[in-house]
């Protein structure tokens, strides 16, 4: 999907934070001068839907070893699992990844890194964006910044919602700059743009050679005389059984098959998506969004920004019970201050049985909503298997 040459618009937010806003001169249900928008389906569906959770933020509830929480994605679970793994012990984690929760994704610049992918992107936040991600431009071209705020009491953010419960987005001034209140029936909010939390994935900002030598390596194993590829419970590659786990690996593969560069001669097995890739790359206890899918695309190379082209998810479509009413997992749980080794329906111990509802359904639509919805089901049950698998 192209478009022309995009432009970048340097905003300041309260307390002085740089965001670096990607643009598009695309117009597509566009807010017009300071008016208050109100975002698309597929937007809404990621930022407070019900089929997602309500806050993407660094502030927000993050997914518990059972479940992810929510409507949609799965309330409390009646079994009782194994305790989480500590994340300091998730020793799949790059040491240049930082700490989690670092300043947009906490990763920094890995030490004589020299050039890298991501040189050109600032903080990134969440952003009101057509149903291929592309983000959706105000009349005088500039991005439409998700506005989200701390509610009386609260130390969490969540997004602000007009009375029809339609997420709004933060207006600008005369100049061109955030305001950094939004006055909604009457009340006044200081509201902030969201950032985009990338994590480990943050090392897709580090040179070529980082991951030109994790594919090698994941390439060797796959590629290698009568090896037998398929897929684990969570989805990822195996090979003769074992599962590509490392994150870098992942990644590196998500990369080479987005941008079509895997060999000819690698037969992938049937019911594989690239949305689990991407899921093993991320940090387990993390959320994937429309917002991550497109900032990752932009920092790899798969969308080329100089011709305002994005990768087209026009073909997929995600279907939660399709994909795992009979997906099972071994897994601990405590029975009578035992945990003893059970088989689960990951449908029903993970989603509550709960289907995903596509928010752009028709035919033709393309499906960035559907790819971030796969992968964060993905990383929802990587993590669940990765806290309470039998070891």
């Amino acid at each position: 999907m192209t478009h022309p040459t995009y432009n970048f618009k340097k905003l300041i937010l309260t307390g002085g934070t740089m965001f670096a806003m990607l643009a598009v001169p695309l117009a597509v249900n566009t807010v017009t001068g300071l008016d208050l928008g109100v975002i698309s389906d597929a937007q809404a569906a990621e930022e407070g839907g019900a089929s997602k959770k309500g806050s993407a933020t660094k502030g927000g509830t993050k997914k518990g070893s059972a479940n992810k929480g929510g409507q949609g994605k799965g309330g409390s679970s009646n079994k009782i699992f194994r305790a989480p793994v500590d994340t300091a012990e998730d020793s799949d984690r790059p040491a240049w990844a930082g700490v989690k929760g670092g300043k947009a994704g906490g990763g920094g610049k890995p030490g004589g890194a020299g050039t890298k992918k991501g040189d050109l992107f600032g903080d990134m936040v969440i952003l009101l964006r057509d149903s291929n991600g592309v983000p959706i431009l105000t009349a005088d071209g500039l991005v439409q910044v998700i506005a989200y705020y701390y509610p009386e009491g609260s130390t969490t953010l969540v997004p602000l919602k007009d009375s029809a419960g339609n997420l709004v987005v933060i207006p600008y001034n005369a100049e061109g700059d955030l305001l950094p209140t939004v006055t909604l029936d009457g009340k006044t909010y200081d509201v902030v743009g969201a950032e985009v939390d990338l994590g480990r994935l943050s090392v897709a900002r580090a040179p070529e050679k980082v991951l030109q030598h994790s594919l090698d390596e994941a390439l060797s194993k796959l590629t290698a005389t009568g090896v037998v590829i398929g897929l684990d419970a969570a989805g990822r590659l195996t090979v003769n059984g074992v599962a590509i786990d490392s994150p870098l690996e992942n990644l590196a593969l998500y990369d080479a098959y987005m941008t079509g560069t895997l060999p000819s001669t690698l037969t992938l097995p049937t019911g594989f998506t690239p949305a689990s890739l991407l899921a093993a790359a991320a940090d387990k206890t993390g959320d994937i969004k429309i917002d991550t899918v497109v900032y990752m695309n932009s920092i790899l190379g798969i969308n080329n920004l100089a011709s305002g082209t994005y990768y087209n998810f026009d073909t997929y479509n995600y279907d939660r019970y399709t994909t795992w009413k009979n997906a099972t997992a071994t897994v601990l749980v405590l029975k009578d201050g035992v945990y003893v080794p059970t088989v689960v329906n990951l449908y029903e111990t993970l989603f509550n049985s709960t289907n995903w509802i596509d928010p752009t359904p028709t035919v033709g639509d393309a499906g960035a909503d559907d790819f971030a919805a796969a992968a964060d089901d993905y990383l929802t049950v990587i993590q669940f298997i990765h806290d309470n698998e039998v070891r």
